[in-house]
């Protein structure tokens, strides 16, 4: 696994925490707050970014880790679509969008930052391990 003691020491997860303190006040917001379909997805996709940092830093392996960055990543795009949603319906000024915007997209690259040099340390341990072992091959089943 990686060195991080705890999620909370997870750059990625400490911005996407920003995010959706920023998320919740747009949908504070008087103009929003009757668009019940818009509040209910964007505060779970934003929320899904944490959440599954978190529960990737908590799986046994770099793998299991690298999936569910994955899944944060991909929450991350869905917020940054929802963004648009939220300018287009007015909800947002262009200002807030574009601050917004960059937030999600930053977070998105970290993570892919992250899931490459999680991938690189499994190729490398893969690569340096000495085969002791040559497996057979099974030529009957009992």
């Amino acid at each position: 696994m990686t060195t991080f003691q705890s999620f909370e020491d997870i750059k990625a997860w400490q911005e996407g925490r920003k995010l959706i303190r920023s998320v919740r006040i747009i949908c504070k917001k008087e103009c929003t707050a009757k668009d019940f379909a818009f509040i209910d997805q964007i505060k779970r996709s934003v929320r899904s970014i944490c959440a599954n940092i978190a529960e990737g830093h908590n799986s046994l392996t770099n793998p299991d880790f690298i999936k569910f960055l994955g899944y944060a990543k991909r929450s991350c795009a869905e917020v940054h679509s929802h963004l648009f949603d939220a300018l287009d319906e007015g909800y947002i000024s262009k200002k807030e969008f574009d601050e917004l915007s960059a937030k999600s997209l930053h977070i998105c690259n970290m993570l892919g930052k992250l899931i490459q040099y999680l991938k690189k340390t499994i190729t490398l341990k893969r690569s340096t391990k000495p085969t002791t072992h040559n497996p057979q091959p099974i030529t009957h089943y009992p």
